[in-house]
């Protein structure tokens, strides 16, 4: 069987504006307001344990932890054609 890893990013935590102020979206919207994303990763690592990735979008002021996931694809065996064009069989003896 082939594998395939396949990426997921969930989001944990949305800027506030100004400056570089981060909430923690489990916090809901009256949550704590952390001054650096240091200091907001760290409360997340010590709220879930989540040993891993991290991604930021910058644009959207938006942080993500990245989930990877490995599934099994199964593999199609290729189908062999003879001279004409047909599938190929074996004949009985």
């Amino acid at each position: 069987m082939k594998t395939e890893r396949v990426e997921h990013n969930e989001l944990i935590a949305v800027r506030v504006p100004p400056s570089d102020r981060w909430r923690l979206v489990g916090d809901g919207e009256n949550g704590k307001i952390y001054p650096t994303l240091t200091e907001t990763l760290e409360a997340f690592f010590n709220s879930t344990g989540f040993k891993g990735s991290y991604r930021l979008d910058p644009l959207d002021s938006k942080l993500y932890e990245i989930q990877e996931h490995e599934y099994e694809v199964p593999v199609e065996e290729e189908k062999k054609f003879g001279f004409y064009g047909e599938l190929e069989f074996k004949q009985g003896i």
